[in-house]
């Protein structure tokens, strides 16, 4: 019985006695031990009834026992759904609603409000928290290690991950096992990875950079993986003397920079930093360059493809570009040199928007290109540079934020006639969410959102304007507000 995903990326730890993790506080997991905790995992599903295409929502600390249930899922062939732990009540409820899971893990923190959210929707309860402690791990420790994988294919669903649209409603981009195996197996070759690599791994595992990206990589490699719940900059730079290469947002890059500790004796011995899941400005490069010696390594990814292009590991990484596009993927725009909306076809693009026909059908065509919706443009050599965004995503801190979301919540705030939310360059977060309201009181306003919202998609600042600007067809023209207030941010104002 063949399970491509697990065969490849944890089959290979049954009996591994070398170290699979490293944890914050110095202690280690061998790849045997974390494939036993898969494998309790597993059979913990399969006793609550999960069975193959069942979705398994959770919405949890990172641990190494969050990364066990995303390879038990895997092996029972269920469709894993991380959610972002910053989400309200109110926002995964959407979710639930929509994906329908059979189980749904939560932090023991907050299992009645979510218990009741589940229960509306259909889905059992149970939790787990940041130390791996919770009723699921209870249930994972009555259960054996024995694994009996789930016949899946390249073509069985493997994620739903949830992307906003611009209307303010959540789509599920379904992703299989043959987009993320063969996303894994085109990365680890081109950044070169192998056995003797340690990644440092401080990014979030709800999001496609944290899990697909650096722990699927890792997993193929057979390298280690310094496992942190998150980025602590002390934390950070105490270990990094250990790791071999770092995959990062550029929030991390600018935190590290205004560190005198971290310098080019910290980060000599490092083979490659990478980052994603925001643009990194080209200044940014030239400074980390001059600090470390290093050149970071960018490269373009969205949730529904997992990596499009990236700079070369030989060759010239180009600052403010994110490379070509990737071996086996294709990108096209409307010309050379020219601006156009970028379309994507490969292995790795998703098969569809979960329960969403007519979406799906408007952005992935009959002949596999997938339109990104993001304005960029290829040079004679074949390097992308994204120049914007056709639908007005905001990226901040490598959080997708999508303004309609917003809007609808602010609009209906007493006093507000209309708002306008825009990202705006910040210093740390590359973008910072910023919103512009046509009456009301901009404190109460955004204290009013604020129960609604993860704080990510929360405005960082707000102000009150008459009117807001418009052209002759009525719309709101939010590029003559980002250039108005396109310095509120800056450190200099």
């Amino acid at each position: 019985m063949a399970n491509v995903m697990y065969d490849v990326l944890f089959a290979p730890l049954v009996g591994r006695q070398g170290r699979l993790m490293m944890l914050a506080d110095g202690t280690g997991l061998s790849g045997a031990a974390f494939h036993d905790m898969l494998a309790r995992a597993a059979n913990a599903l399969k006793s609550l009834g999960v069975v193959k295409g069942d979705r398994v929502a959770v919405q949890v600390a990172k641990s190494p026992e969050a990364l066990a249930i995303y390879g038990a899922a895997v092996a029972v062939g269920a469709v894993f759904l991380p959610l972002n732990t910053a989400y309200t009540p109110a926002e995964i409820d959407y979710f639930l609603a929509n994906a329908t899971p059979r189980l749904f893990l939560c932090d023991p923190a907050g299992a009645d409000s979510m218990a009741e959210v589940a229960g509306r929707n259909g889905a059992q309860v149970l939790t787990l928290n940041g130390q791996g402690q919770g009723s699921f791990a209870d249930r994972m420790a009555t259960q054996g290690t024995g694994a009996r994988p789930a016949d899946c294919g390249p073509d069985d669903l493997a994620a739903i991950l949830y992307t906003s649209g611009t209307t303010g409603r959540s789509k599920g981009a379904m992703l299989t096992q043959g987009n993320l195996l063969s996303n894994a197996k085109v990365l680890a070759d081109l950044w070169r990875f192998t056995p003797q690599d340690v990644l440092l791994h401080a990014l979030p595992i709800f999001h496609t950079h944290g899990l697909f990206v650096a722990s699927n990589v890792a997993l193929l490699s057979g390298g280690q993986m310094i496992f942190l719940p998150g980025f602590d900059l002390d934390t950070v730079l105490r270990l990094m003397p250990q790791a071999t290469v770092m995959m990062g947002v550029p929030t991390f890059y600018t935190r590290l920079l205004a560190n005198a500790r971290f310098d080019r004796a910290l980060a000599g011995h490092m083979r490659l930093f990478i980052s994603g899941s925001a643009p990194l400005l080209a200044e940014m490069h030239r400074a980390f360059q001059a600090r470390t010696g290093h050149r970071i390594l960018e490269r373009y990814g969205m949730t529904e493809t997992n990596m499009n292009t990236s700079n070369p590991y030989d060759g010239d990484r180009r600052a403010g570009t994110v490379g070509p596009p990737l071996p086996g993927v294709e990108v096209r725009i409307a010309g050379e040199g020219e601006v156009g909306v970028i379309e994507v076809r490969g292995p790795n693009v998703f098969a569809g928007y979960w329960q969403m026909p007519e979406k799906t059908a408007k952005e992935l065509r009959p002949d596999g290109w997938f339109i990104t919706g993001d304005l960029g443009q290829v040079d004679g050599d074949g390097y992308v540079t994204i120049v914007g965004r056709a639908k007005d995503m905001i990226i901040t801190g490598g959080y997708n934020v999508y303004p309609k979301e917003v809007e609808l919540l602010l609009d209906a705030v007493p006093g507000v006639t209309e708002s306008a939310v825009i990202g705006l360059p910040h210093p740390d977060l590359g973008e910072a969410v910023f919103a512009v309201l046509a009456g009301g009181d901009a404190p109460s306003a955004l204290a009013a959102i604020a129960p609604d919202l993860a704080r990510f998609k929360q405005p960082r600042a707000a102000v009150v304007v008459a009117d807001l600007p418009r052209n002759t067809m009525g719309k709101v023209q939010k590029n003559v507000l980002r250039d108005q207030f396109k310095d509120w941010f800056s450190p200099a104002r």
